[in-house]
C-alpha cells in the first residue's frame, strides 16, 4: 500500500489547479472532497499522484513549462481594457543587455510592434528552472485593441544577438453580448418550443425535417406571432435507441443529425432518376407511411431509408459534379475547407464506423475497435481515409446539406418576421465512446466523469458518464474547439441556449470508482470563456441564455447580468422568500420565462402527475409511501400555484380551490398560466409545444433509457392539422391574445 499524500501538498496544489476541497449540497450539508479524490482528480489534470514525490516532481515540471515558454499559449482581454499588457518572461541572461520586441498581427494582417529594454525594467516575478534564472514582465501592448482573433509574439533577443521567439493567441472581446435592438428598448419577444424529431407532416419521412421547420416557422409567426422557434439540440447522434437517440449526449457536438434532412429537397436527389423510382415506389412509399402513422419517432427505421436514398443521390453528385469540377461541386470543396480538420476526422470516424461494424457485428464502439484504428493520427487511419475516400466524402456531403437546408429555414423565419429566428441549444455532454472523444483525445479529461451532487432529484448525487474538459489542453490551443462549439450550434440562428450554464465556472468531477457524491467541483477559468462567448455571439448576431436553474454560486448569475447573458426562469421553480411563487412583476428582466423543460412535466402531466406516474412505472418510485409522498407534495405544489394565479389575477378570487385536486389542466386554468407567463416583465417568453396544445407525456424522464420512450413522442397536431383542426386553432388564438395584450408580438404581426 502506497504512502498517503501529505495534506497540505494536496490542498496547495487543488488550490492552484482550482480544484475545490469541499462543497455544500443543495440542503446545506457540507462534503469534504477525500483525500483519494483530490489526488485522483489532480491525476486526471496531469499530475502524478503515486507518491509524493511525483507530485511534487510533476507539478515543478508543469510550473517550469509556464516559465520557460516566453508568452502563455492565450491571453483573452476586454476590448475596454484601458492598459492592456501582457506577461512575458524571459531568461535572466538576457537581462544586461537584452531587449524584448512585442509584435500584435491583427486579424487583417497588419502589425503593430514596441521594442522593450530589459535592463530599466522590474520583474513581477522570478524563478529558477534547472539552475537557469527567469524573469516575468508585464508589458504594455502595442496598438489600440479592438475585437478578434489575433497573434501576439515576444521576441528576446539576448547578448551575443541569440534570440528566443514565442507566440501567444491574443483574444479581444467586447463587454456584453448581443441583443436585438429591439431587446435594448424595453421590449419583449415570444418564441415557441418544439422537439424538431416530434414534428409530424403528411410528407416527412416519419420524424421531423428541415422542410417542416420551414413550414412550422411560417405558421408560428403569422398564427402565434412568436419572434423566434426554439429547438433541441440538432447534434449528430448515432440514431441507435434507446441508448443512442438523445440530443443531449451527441455522437459529436461539431456537427448536426442528418436524419433531419429532407432528402426530396435535395438537388442531387432531384436529378437522380434512380433513387426516385425507388422513393416513388409502392413499396417504398407503404414504409413511409407507416413511419409517419406510428405513434412514436422510430429513428433507426427512419434512418436507414434515409441513409441509402442519400448514398445513391450522393454518387449522382460525386460522377456528374463533383468529377467535372462544377461550379457546385466548387461550392462544396470551398464549403468543407472552411470546415478544417473538425469536419476530416469527423468524416474519418463515420466512415471507420460503418466499415468496421460491417466487418464486425460486434463492434459498435471504437474503444474495441482493432488497436490500429483507436487514434485518428495512426498509420492505419490515414491509409483507411485514402482507401475510402468516397465513403469519407460522402459524410462531408451529408453535413453541407444539412448546412444548406438549415441556412434557408433561418432565412424563412426572418422573412416571416421572426426578429430572433432560429434558437439553437447547445449540449453539455459528449458521448465518451462518440467521434469528439475519438477525434480530440487530449481535449478531454480521463479518469473522471462528470455529475452532480446530491440534490433533491438523486440523493445520493448523479453521474452523468461522460468525461469532464481538459482545460489547460483547451488553452494550449488557444480555446480553438471551444470557439467552435459555440460558434457552429450558434451558425443559422439568432439566439443559443446553453445547457448547464454553470460549466463556465465549474463542473462537478467524480473520479472513476468513486460514488457520485464523493466527487467535488472543479473551477474553470470563467472570464476568458464568459468574453469568447461575448466576441462570438457579437460577431454572429445571437443572444444567450444560460440555463441556471438549480443551486448555482451567486457569482455565475453577476457574470451573466454583467456579460448581458439571458437567465433561465421557470414557471415550477420561481419562488419567493416565502415559498411562493413570485409575483409576475418580480420576475428578472434580463431573462427567458418558460413553462417548462424537456426533463420536466408539461402544465397538463403535472396538473395529472403523470411524471409521477412514469416514475412509478419505470421503477423508480418502488416504495409506496414514496408515491404518495410525492403526490401529496404535487397537491401542495398545485395550490401554491392556484394561490398566485389568483393573487395576481389571472384566475377569480372564487376560483375553486380544490383545483389543486384536479387531474385536469382546464381552459381557465391553462389560460391563466399562459397569460401569468407571458405578463412577466422578462425578454423572452418560451412555451413549449407541448404546453400549448396541453400534451401530458414529457419528452424526457431522467434516469430512465428502455423504460421510457425517451426523445420519441411526436406532436398531437400535424403540420396541416394546425391551420384546419379548430382546437389547435383555439389554443393558437389563446396564446396570441397574450402576446398581443403583453407587446410580445413579433415587428410583422404587432
Amino acid at each position: 500500500m502506497s504512502e498517503p499524500l501529505p495534506k497540505d501538498l494536496l490542498d496547495g496544489l487543488c488550490q492552484e489547479f482550482n480544484v475545490d476541497r469541499e462543497y455544500w449540497d443543495i440542503w446545506g450539508n457540507h462534503h469534504q472532497a477525500s483525500a483519494e479524490c483530490k489526488a485522483a482528480i489532480l491525476s486526471s489534470l496531469g499530475l502524478d499522484s503515486s507518491s509524493a514525490s511525483r507530485l511534487r516532481s510533476s507539478a515543478d515540471a508543469l510550473a517550469a513549462r509556464r516559465w520557460t515558454r516566453g508568452l502563455a499559449p492565450v491571453l483573452v482581454l476586454s476590448v475596454s481594457e484601458v492598459a492592456p499588457v501582457a506577461a512575458v518572461t524571459v531568461p535572466n541572461a538576457s537581462l544586461k543587455a537584452g531587449q524584448v520586441t512585442l509584435s500584435l498581427r491583427w486579424e487583417d494582417n497588419t502589425i503593430d510592434s514596441l521594442t522593450y529594454p530589459l535592463s530599466p525594467l522590474q520583474p513581477t516575478g522570478t524563478c529558477v528552472v534547472e539552475d537557469r534564472g527567469y524573469s516575468s514582465f508585464d508589458l504594455k501592448l502595442p496598438g489600440s485593441l479592438r475585437i478578434g482573433y489575433h497573434e501576439l509574439s515576444a521576441l528576446v533577443v539576448g547578448p551575443g544577438g541569440s534570440t528566443v521567439r514565442s507566440v501567444c493567441r491574443l483574444i479581444v472581446a467586447p463587454d456584453k453580448a448581443w441583443l436585438p435592438a429591439s431587446l435594448d428598448c424595453d421590449r419583449k419577444l415570444a418564441g415557441l418550443a418544439v422537439s424538431l424529431f416530434g414534428v409530424r407532416s403528411r410528407t416527412n419521412w416519419g420524424i421531423g425535417d428541415f422542410t417542416d421547420l420551414r413550414r412550422l416557422t411560417s405558421w408560428a409567426s403569422r398564427a402565434l406571432g412568436v419572434s423566434f422557434l426554439g429547438l433541441n439540440p440538432l447534434h449528430v447522434l448515432h440514431n441507435r435507441e434507446p441508448y443512442n437517440i438523445s440530443p443531449y449526449l451527441p455522437l459529436s457536438a461539431y456537427f448536426r443529425n442528418p436524419i433531419y434532412l429532407d432528402v426530396e429537397a435535395i438537388e442531387d436527389f432531384k436529378a437522380c432518376p434512380a433513387a426516385q423510382r425507388i422513393v416513388q415506389g409502392e413499396a417504398f412509399q407503404a414504409e413511409l407511411a407507416s413511419l409517419r402513422s406510428a405513434e412514436q419517432v422510430c429513428y433507426e427505421e427512419v434512418a436507414r431509408m434515409k441513409l441509402g436514398i442519400l448514398r445513391l443521390s450522393f454518387r449522382r453528385f460525386l460522377r456528374d459534379e463533383w468529377s467535372k469540377g462544377t461550379e457546385r461541386a466548387r461550392r462544396f470543396d470551398g464549403w468543407r475547407a472552411k470546415q478544417g480538420d473538425l469536419l476530416e476526422r469527423f468524416s474519418v470516424y463515420c466512415a471507420l464506423d460503418e466499415v468496421l461494424h460491417l466487418q464486425d457485428r460486434e463492434l459498435w464502439i471504437w474503444p474495441d475497435w482493432p488497436e490500429a484504428y483507436r487514434s485518428p493520427d495512426s498509420p492505419k487511419v490515414h491509409q483507411f481515409a485514402e482507401a475510402h475516400w468516397r465513403r469519407v466524402l460522402f459524410h462531408q456531403w451529408m453535413q453541407w446539406q444539412v448546412d444548406l437546408q438549415l441556412e434557408a429555414a433561418q432565412k424563412d423565419a426572418q422573412a416571416a418576421g421572426m426578429e430572433i429566428g432560429l434558437y439553437h441549444d447547445l449540449a453539455l455532454a459528449t458521448d465518451r465512446c462518440g467521434a469528439d472523444l475519438w477525434a480530440h483525445r487530449r481535449f478531454y479529461a480521463t479518469g473522471c466523469r462528470v455529475g452532480s451532487p446530491p440534490d433533491g432529484f438523486a440523493t445520493e448525487g448523479q453521474d452523468w458518464a461522460f468525461p469532464p474538459p481538459n482545460s489547460a489542453a483547451l488553452r494550449e490551443d488557444g480555446y480553438r474547439l471551444f470557439i467552435e462549439s459555440i460558434r457552429r450550434n450558434s451558425r443559422h440562428g439568432g439566439a443559443l441556449r446553453i445547457d448547464h450554464f454553470m460549466r463556465f465556472f465549474r463542473l462537478f468531477w467524480i473520479p472513476d470508482g468513486f460514488a457520485a457524491k464523493d466527487g467535488t467541483y472543479v473551477n474553470e477559468h470563467w472570464i476568458d470563456l464568459m468574453r469568447i462567448l461575448a466576441l462570438e455571439s457579437v460577431r454572429g448576431e445571437f443572444l444567450v441564455v444560460g440555463e441556471d436553474l438549480g443551486t448555482v454560486p451567486d457569482a455565475l448569475r453577476a457574470a451573466m447580468d454583467r456579460f448581458r447573458i439571458l437567465s433561465y426562469k421557470l414557471f415550477y421553480f420561481e419562488r419567493g422568500m416565502d415559498g411562493e411563487p413570485k409575483r409576475v412583476q418580480d420576475y428578472a428582466r434580463q431573462a427567458l420565462v418558460s413553462s417548462t423543460t424537456h426533463d420536466l412535466p408539461t402544465l397538463a402531466g403535472f396538473w395529472a402527475g403523470r411524471d409521477i406516474e412514469a416514475r412509478r412505472a419505470a421503477g423508480m418510485l418502488p416504495d409506496a409511501a414514496q408515491l404518495r409522498r410525492q403526490q401529496e407534495e404535487r397537491r401542495i405544489d398545485k395550490g401554491r400555484l392556484l394561490h398566485a394565479l389568483i393573487r395576481d389575477g389571472f384566475l377569480p378570487q372564487d376560483f375553486p380551490r380544490a383545483a389543486a385536486d384536479w387531474t385536469e389542466l382546464t381552459g381557465d386554468l391553462h389560460n391563466a398560466v399562459i397569460g401569468y407567463l407571458a405578463s412577466t416583465p422578462s425578454m423572452l417568453l418560451l412555451l413549449n409545444q407541448e404546453d400549448l396544445t396541453k400534451e401530458t407525456e414529457q419528452q424526457n424522464l431522467p434516469g430512465t433509457t428502455w423504460q421510457y420512450p425517451n426523445w420519441k413522442r411526436k406532436m398531437r397536431y400535424t403540420l396541416e392539422e394546425l391551420d384546419d383542426c379548430p382546437k389547435a386553432g383555439d389554443f393558437a388564438r389563446m396564446f396570441r391574445g397574450w402576446l398581443s395584450r403583453t407587446s410580445r408580438l413579433n415587428s410583422a404581426q404587432g
